[in-house]
């Protein structure tokens, strides 16, 4: 970053409070050492004011906008608009696209060509440019990233150019980083392998189109496919000691697509207060285990219901008690359960029909899908058991609307549902590179007006912290995820709302009355916690 003024940058910062005498000091001796680097840059790696600040104040002496650019600040995909060569070589980051508007970061607006150069170039695209100031280390970092995801392969990471330790390479390396899952896409000019870790998918390598037959023949092999149908299938792999892998295929105009589930053998369970469960235990043993009840977990897809659920039958799991569960398939097995797993030739109501003759004192059904399994669940549930299960809807209101949808009464509904809980999982931030600062004006107005909305008073006093990214989490800043949670505990006035008829709009006025908290509160708790960041929450429950 390049002054405009004539007093030098330091001595400004100085002016404005924002570094001291002494901190230009160390920063000047720092530059004898490193010149290419300038005093603003140098004062942000010397940690000598709070980054936000530090870059506001610079970008106000130079004439530009200034901001602490981080991955979470990154609207878009970088290389959707600008080549990683061009942004490297201007050392420039667009980072969001509105109403015909590009934002663009660089690490020196005084260099009018470079910015003349990438002006042009997006005015080319009907863009017209915005442009900010940041650090030029956060630049670079943001561009290496980028550079690691567009250009890995993994033809030589297995030791051998072959197909069979190619495609071993590809399903070590996502074991490895932690993925759920493997999108291993045939494309036009070549087969793309992606990875989602902590939810996100992230491109890890491009494979040349001429390997794809063989790719394809090998996951067919290994997974006990039939190899000349050319059509979806579901297969296992089960060559990897740890691991149970479930295989889909899939085949798009480019050919076959696989997507591979990595579901580790034993894994242990986390309690689920590490969960991220926000009860206490005494609160807790009120919403689960009640006798003639069912508890009823409520997600999207892909948002850790069946985590939830193994939890709290680990919790309840006992010598003197009868557990029996009936899944989809049996994703982790648990010591002292009885699990059920269903096929092609079975269903859930069906296996629940045979269940109730086994003397369970809890049952756990992997999902209500239907009004047939919901109504023998009802069943189970009025004649002295415990029934846990999942279902589909947006939180944990909304399950009584499903359950109505699917045919079950007003009177089974209120005399069977005990609780009903919603989650979504959020990343959490990465420990080993998360940056503290202060709550912004903005974020403070944000989380206020939630709070006042719900009659919710927020401590903002402390800090909050922005994901950065460093080699620990992939360059992302949030390493692995929690659960954000909505506890929905039927009182004798809801049941009798649902057995009026009420809808769910007015049976959740009235529950905000209660001890009912939608998943929103849960969420900012974990932001003012230092959990994860009000960025990412928002990508979850759109909050602005």
């Amino acid at each position: 970053m390049s002054m405009r003024r004539r007093q030098p940058m330091g001595v400004e910062l100085v002016k404005r409070g924002i570094v001291t005498e002494n901190d230009i000091e160390n920063a000047l001796e720092y530059q004898k050492d490193h010149p290419s680097k300038k005093i603003g840059d140098i004062l942000y790696i010397l940690n000598a004011s709070e980054p936000n600040k530090l870059i506001e104040a610079i970008g106000d002496i130079i004439g530009t906008k200034g901001i602490l650019l981080t991955h979470s600040k990154i609207k878009i995909k970088i290389t959707d608009y600008i080549s990683l060569d061009v942004a490297k070589k201007n050392k420039v980051v667009p980072f969001e696209v509105s109403a015909g508007k590009i934002k663009v970061c660089f690490a020196d607006t005084a260099n009018n060509r470079n910015m003349d150069t990438v002006r042009l170039l997006f005015l080319n695209r009907g863009l017209v440019m915005e442009n900010y100031v940041t650090f030029e280390s956060d630049i670079d970092r943001i561009l290496q990233s980028l550079e690691g995801t567009e250009t890995t392969t993994l033809e030589n990471e297995s030791g051998n150019d072959t197909i069979t330790g190619l495609v071993d390479s590809i399903i070590k390396t996502g074991i490895k980083r932690r993925a759920s899952d493997i999108h291993i896409e045939p494309m036009q000019d070549m087969v793309r392998v992606r990875y989602r870790i902590d939810g996100e998918l992230f491109t890890a390598a491009k494979i040349s189109k001429e390997k794809q037959h063989q790719i394809i023949g090998r996951l067919k092999a290994i997974s006990n496919m039939h190899q000349e149908k050319q059509e979806a299938q579901d297969g296992r792999i089960l060559l990897y000691d740890d691991y149970n892998i479930r295989v889909s295929s899939q085949p798009n105009v480019y050919g076959e697509k696989f997507v591979l589930r990595l579901l580790k053998k034993n894994e242990d369970i986390r309690n689920i207060f590490e969960l991220g469960f926000p009860s206490t235990e005494e609160e807790l043993k009120k919403s689960i285990n009640k006798k003639n009840s069912i508890t009823i977990i409520a997600a999207p897809t892909g948002e850790g219901k069946t985590t939830t659920l193994y939890s709290i039958i680990d919790y309840l799991n006992s010598p003197e008690i009868n557990i029996t569960t009936i899944e989809d398939p049996v994703e982790i097995r648990i010591s002292g359960l009885n699990q059920i797993e269903i096929d092609s030739k079975s269903s859930f109501s069906g296996a629940l029909r045979t269940v109730l003759r086994q003397d369970p004192d809890i049952i756990l059904v992997g999902e209500i899908r239907d009004r047939e399994t919901g109504e023998i669940a009802i069943q189970a549930g009025q004649t002295g058991h415990y029934v846990l299960s999942t279902i589909h809807t947006i939180d944990a209101v909304e399950v009584i609307t499903r359950l109505r949808k699917m045919g079950l009464s007003d009177y089974d509904i209120a005399s069977t549902l005990a609780t009903s809980i919603s989650e979504r999982l959020v990343r959490k931030l990465c420990p080993e590179c998360k940056r503290e600062r202060d709550f912004s004006e903005e974020e403070k107005e944000i989380i206020t007006n939630i709070g006042k909305k719900y009659g919710v008073e927020f401590d903002l006093s402390g800090k909050t912290y922005d994901a950065i990214g460093c080699k620990h989490c992939n360059n992302t800043g949030y390493y692995d995820r929690t659960g954000i949670f909505e506890i929905l505990d039927l009182t004798d006035e809801l049941k009798e709302m649902i057995m009026s008829g009420k809808s769910s709009l007015e049976i959740r006025q009235e529950a905000l009355k209660h001890n009912y908290k939608p998943l929103l509160i849960d969420g900012i708790n974990k932001v003012i916690k230092g959990k994860t960041t009000l960025e990412e929450l928002n990508k979850k429950i759109l909050i602005y």
